[in-house]
């Protein structure tokens, strides 16, 4: 894959929204973000979560340089915004969702003449800590997996109590792999025979998280109790 738009996800975008593939001009962006400490590991306790902006309408050599990914939002103090972050992203999430649903008349120099660029969201780029920020799903505990949940192999740890998905990975291998019969570089003793299990669409998820009531939002939302919860779900 040589470009984003080489890969599943920007031809299943364009076969759902045809209106939006019409138009060559619109935007396709996507949302990195990070947490650093700007004054190193050993400085005093400090957060720092800059939120940039790619644009994927450019060619390969170009999505990635400096000059043409946007700071969009700095997120700065004693500590890291944790759940809170929905806050200081709501100007950029308006926007975007303006850009999506009405557009905004753009200029376009090249053809010398207006018209309405429409912009989308196709991913975000993070590590997992910050997946579990943006996304609100806990990454911590056996079920930290978004996929695969209760499904997946991960165990605790006798002495700390923590969860570790050591080796969890070998069942997603093909069944003739060697790597499913070793019972020396792996779990002492144990042949992997099981298979991964299947992830679910977007539709059989939202089914899912349908089923949990009223979920609140924002600084207002406290600790909210699902059915479930650190069980079969994070």
């Amino acid at each position: 894959m040589v470009h984003p738009s080489n890969g599943e996800a920007w031809k299943r975008f364009n076969s759902v929204y045809p209106h939006f593939l019409a138009e060559s001009r619109n935007v396709r962006l996507g949302l990195c973000i990070d947490g650093f400490n700007p004054f190193g590991s050993f400085a005093a306790p400090y957060s720092c979560w800059p939120v940039i902006l790619t644009v994927y309408n450019l060619p390969p050599g170009m999505c990635m340089r400096p000059e043409f990914m946007f700071l969009c939002t700095v997120i700065s103090g004693p500590r890291s915004p944790g759940q809170n972050i929905d806050v200081y992203l709501r100007p950029l999430i308006d926007e975007l969702v303006q850009l999506w649903s009405s557009g905004a008349l753009t200029y376009d120099i090249s053809r010398k003449q207006n018209f309405l660029m429409r912009a989308a969201l196709m991913w975000t780029i993070n590590d997992f800590p910050a997946y579990g920020m943006l996304s609100g799903w806990s990454t911590h505990g056996k079920p930290a997996c978004p996929y695969y949940m209760e499904n997946n192999k991960a165990f605790t740890l006798a002495n700390r109590g923590r969860a570790s998905f050591f080796y969890c990975h070998r069942c997603f291998l093909p069944l003739n792999h060697r790597h499913r019969k070793n019972r020396k570089d792996f779990f002492v003793g144990r042949v992997e025979k099981d298979v991964a299990s299947p992830r679910l669409s977007g539709e059989e998820l939202h089914d899912v998280v349908s089923k949990y009531g009223d979920i609140v939002f924002g600084l207002q939302s406290g600790k909210q109790k699902f059915p479930g919860f650190g069980l079969t779900h994070n």
